[in-house]
C-alpha cells in the first residue's frame, strides 16, 4: 500500500469503528481486516497504528477541532492526528491526495482549519484536565478518589500500547519451551516480572497463527490475569467455581494449576461465550471443565450450594483497567454504565456466595480500577454476609517474589505493574 492509501484505510477503519459505539474497538478492526486480506501485515500494523493514534487522542483530538471551528469526522480526526504529532501542513497535503487510493484532497476550510493546528502541543495548558487525561468529565472525580496525585502518571501509563502477554501451559511443556517455540516463530519473548508462566512480547505480532499457540503451548493472557487466576488457588483434586467464565482464559489457568485433576464448573449466562471455550479446552488438553449455562432459579446452583472449595467471580464491570487495550472504550463508557453495574456485581457475588463451603474462598475480581465497582463493592458484601471474612492477599500468595501491592488486596496497574488495571479480593467463608 502507498502511504495515501495506508492514511486512507486509517479513515475508514476509524469510520467503521465510529458507526459501531457499543463494539470493541479492536473486534470492529478483526473484522475490517478479515475483509481486506489483500492488506499485508506490515500495512496492517500501520493502519491500526494509525487508527489507535486517533482513539488515544479521541478527546484532545476533539478539544482541537473544536477550537479551530471544524466538525469532527474520521478523515478530519487522522488529519489533526498527524498535524499534532508534528508534521508539516504541506505533509498532510500530500496524504490527502484523491485518486483511487487516497482521501479525497482537503477543501479550503480543512486546510485553514489544519494550518491552524501546525506547531500546536497536543496537551496544552489551557487544555481542561479530563479532556487532557483522555477520560470523561464525569469518571475524573472518582479516578482522583482512586490514585490522588498519583493519577496524571497512571493515566500516562494507561495511554501506552498494551505489550502482548502470553502464558505458558504446563500442561504443555515449560516456559523455556514456550521461549524455544516462539522463537522458531521469530517471536522474541521474555519472562514476565510476576507470573511464573507468563511471557512479554514488545509490539504487535501474529501469535494465534504459530505452532505455539495452535498447538496449547501458550495462550493469550494479560499478566495481570494470570495473577488473578493463581491467587484464586485452585490445586489439584479442588471442586472450583468460574461463576463468569465467558470464553474462559481463567478457566484454563486454573486447570492448569490443578494438573488437570478436581472438577471445575465453567459458569456463565451466556451461552455463545461457553461454547467459544470448547475450542481452546480442547487445544489446552483440558479435561477436568464442565460447562454450565446459569439461568433464573438455577436448580443446579442450588442442589451444590455449600460444596465448592473455589468460587471465581470475575466480574462485569466497567473494563477500565483495560483502556491500554481498549482506548475506545473510554468514550463509550457513561456514569450510568457505574450506576447499573454496582448493583449488578452485588447480585452475582450473592448468588455465588452460596456456592462455598464453610472454610471455601470466594474470590471477587475486576478489571476496573475504580472504588466503587471493588473497595467498595467488598465492603458492602461482607456487611451483608457477616459468614464471610477478608482473608489477606499476602496469606495466599504463593508465587515466587514478594506480594506486589499492599494487603489487603491485589489491586494492580499499568503503572506499577505493567500489567493492566486488575482487583481481587479473598473472602473466605468462616461459618
Amino acid at each position: 500500500m502507498t502511504p495515501q492509501a495506508r492514511v486512507a484505510a486509517a479513515i475508514d477503519l476509524v469510520e467503521e469503528i465510529a458507526a459501531a459505539p457499543r463494539r470493541p474497538a479492536d473486534a470492529v478492526a478483526n473484522e475490517y481486516f478479515r475483509a481486506r486480506r489483500f492488506i499485508g501485515s506490515g500495512d496492517r500494523r500501520s493502519v491500526s497504528d494509525r487508527a489507535w493514534s486517533v482513539l488515544r487522542a479521541r478527546r484532545r483530538l476533539g478539544w482541537w477541532l473544536a477550537r479551530v471551528d471544524m466538525p469532527e469526522s474520521p478523515r478530519m480526526l487522522v488529519a489533526a492526528s498527524l498535524m499534532l504529532e508534528g508534521w508539516a501542513l504541506s505533509g498532510v497535503e500530500q496524504m490527502y491526495v484523491g485518486g483511487k487510493f487516497g482521501p479525497a484532497p482537503l477543501d479550503d476550510g480543512e486546510r485553514a482549519a489544519l494550518a491552524a493546528l501546525e506547531g500546536r502541543a497536543m496537551a496544552p495548558p489551557d487544555m481542561p484536565i479530563a479532556v487532557r487525561l483522555e477520560v470523561p468529565d464525569w469518571i475524573y472525580p472518582r479516578l482522583v478518589t482512586r490514585f490522588g496525585d498519583a493519577l496524571e502518571a497512571e493515566m500516562d501509563a494507561m495511554a501506552l500500547a498494551a505489550p502482548l502477554d502470553l502464558r505458558v501451559n504446563i500442561l504443555k511443556g515449560t516456559r523455556a519451551d514456550a521461549i524455544s517455540a516462539l522463537a522458531l516463530e521469530g517471536i522474541a519473548a521474555l519472562p514476565t516480572p510476576l507470573s511464573p508462566w507468563g511471557l512479554r512480547v514488545e509490539g504487535r505480532r501474529p501469535v494465534s497463527t504459530g505452532a505455539a499457540f495452535q498447538s496449547g503451548l501458550v495462550e493469550i493472557q494479560d499478566e495481570g490475569s494470570q495473577l488473578v487466576a493463581a491467587i484464586v488457588g485452585a490445586a489439584p483434586g479442588m471442586r472450583v467455581a468460574d461463576w463468569c467464565a465467558g470464553a474462559g482464559g481463567k478457566t484454563l489457568a486454573m486447570a492448569m494449576t490443578m494438573n488437570n485433576s478436581g472438577h471445575i464448573a465453567a459458569c456463565d449466562v451466556h451461552s455463545k461465550r461457553l461454547d467459544g471455550a470448547v475450542a481452546r479446552l480442547r487445544r489446552a488438553g483440558v479435561h477436568n471443565v464442565e460447562r454450565h449455562l446459569v439461568e433464573r432459579g438455577d436448580k443446579w446452583a442450588k442442589r451444590r450450594a455449600g460444596t465448592f472449595d473455589r468460587v471465581l467471580v470475575d466480574a462485569p464491570c466497567t473494563g477500565t483497567g483495560t483502556w491500554r487495550r481498549n482506548p475506545d472504550a473510554r468514550t463509550r463508557l457513561v456514569e450510568q454504565d457505574v450506576l447499573e453495574l454496582v448493583p449488578k456485581q452485588a447480585d452475582i457475588l450473592d448468588h455465588a456466595a452460596k456456592l462455598v463451603r464453610v472454610g471455601g474462598w470466594l474470590v471477587y475480581a475486576t478489571c476496573s480500577v475504580l472504588r466503587d465497582e471493588n473497595e467498595d463493592q467488598v465492603s458492602a458484601f461482607l456487611a451483608r454476609h457477616p459468614e464471610f471474612a477478608t482473608r489477606p492477599m499476602s496469606a495466599a500468595w504463593a508465587l515466587p517474589g514478594a506480594l506486589p501491592c499492599p494487603d489487603p488486596f491485589l489491586s494492580l496497574t499499568p503503572l506499577s505493574h505493567r500489567t493492566d488495571g486488575f482487583f481481587a479480593a479473598i473472602l473466605e467463608r468462616v461459618a
